[in-house]
This record gives structure tokens, sequence and C-alpha cells, in this order.
């Protein structure tokens, strides 16, 4: 049998009017970078890579010669970094590679509140006015949730009734199938 690493990295030949398409590891989809693990990585470096770029936008407005003030500092904060940082966030909130964006997120909150690199962590969702990074993913997910739930309730979409009955603490207990067990 094949591992998994195996098969994630063959090329397939898959042809299209008579051309074979080219295999990419990375696929980019709705603009998430799609990794064969589905670990998110790639889309969350490459996020934290634009974030410390519009961070850098940030650093220019509040260092400019007539100061933004906070409020300022906040509202182009929210437009510039925390848009870019949570653009389909439930998809990969729960990825392993999500400290490489909160770090950015800290970084745009210490300008947002002017501190130095030795404030306090927990202090900076307090003295710049938004909620920590881990917080705003969890409120989107749950939000999008709600949604879907609402809309399975009055449009009966074609999901089971069973996805939205789960116990509290849904556990695998076995990674073999449920025909082999006694």
């Amino acid at each position: 049998m094949k591992s998994p690493v195996q098969s994630t990295t063959r090329e397939l030949s898959v042809y299209l009017d008579g051309q074979r398409l080219r295999h990419e590891c990375h696929p980019t989809y709705l603009e998430v970078t799609l990794d064969p693990t589905l670990s998110y990585r790639e889309h969350l470096t490459k996020t934290a890579g634009k974030l410390k770029n519009q961070n850098n936008l940030l650093m220019k407005l509040a260092g400019s010669t007539w100061s933004a003030s906070a409020n300022t500092l906040r509202s182009s904060a929210l437009a510039l970094c925390y848009s870019a940082a949570e653009y389909c966030v439930p998809v990969w909130s729960r990825s392993a590679h999500t400290g490489q964006v909160d770090v950015q997120l800290n970084f745009t909150m210490r300008l947002i509140s002017g501190t130095l690199r030795s404030a306090p962590l927990p202090w900076l969702p307090v003295l710049s006015n938004i909620e920590p990074p881990a917080l705003r993913r969890k409120a989107a997910t749950n939000k999008m949730v709600e949604k879907i739930v609402k809309k399975i309730k009055h449009d009966s979409w074609p999901i089971q009734p069973d996805t939205l009955n789960l116990p509290p603490s849904a556990t695998v207990v076995s990674a073999e199938p449920f025909s082999h067990r006694t």
C-alpha cells in the first residue's frame, strides 16, 4: 500500500481538448492556496507576507508628520490588515499555522496602540480596542455555521439532518471501518 505522501506528490496526466493540463502542487481556489494535506501552511504564509506589507503602510501612516490618531489607525488596520487576514477564515481557522498570521496581527495592534515589543501580549487587544485574532476567527466561524443552520432549516437543503445533531464531544473511537468492529 502506498503512503499518503507518495500519492499526493504523484502527478496525474489530465488532458483537456488534447492538451495536457499543468500540474499544480498548491492550487489556488477563490484566493485560498490549497495543499495536499489541507494544513493551509502555504496560504497562511502568503497571508502573513501580505499582512507584513499592509503593516508597512500602517507604519508610514503612524509615523507621518501629522501622526494619525488611534481611531484612524484602527479603522485603517481593520480595512487593510484584518480584512485580508480574515478572508475565508472559517476554512483555515483550525490550522496549526495560524500563528504566522497572529504575529502580524499582533504587530498591527502594537502600531495602533503605540506600544513597544515589551508590552504584554494580552494587553494589545485592550489597548487597540480590537478582539484577539483567535476570538475573531471563532466568531466568524460561528456566524457562518449559524447562517448555514438557518438556511438548512428554512430552505431544506439536501444535507443530512444528523450533521446538525452531533453530540458535543463527538470523537472517533477507532480508525477501523464500522464493518470490522465487533
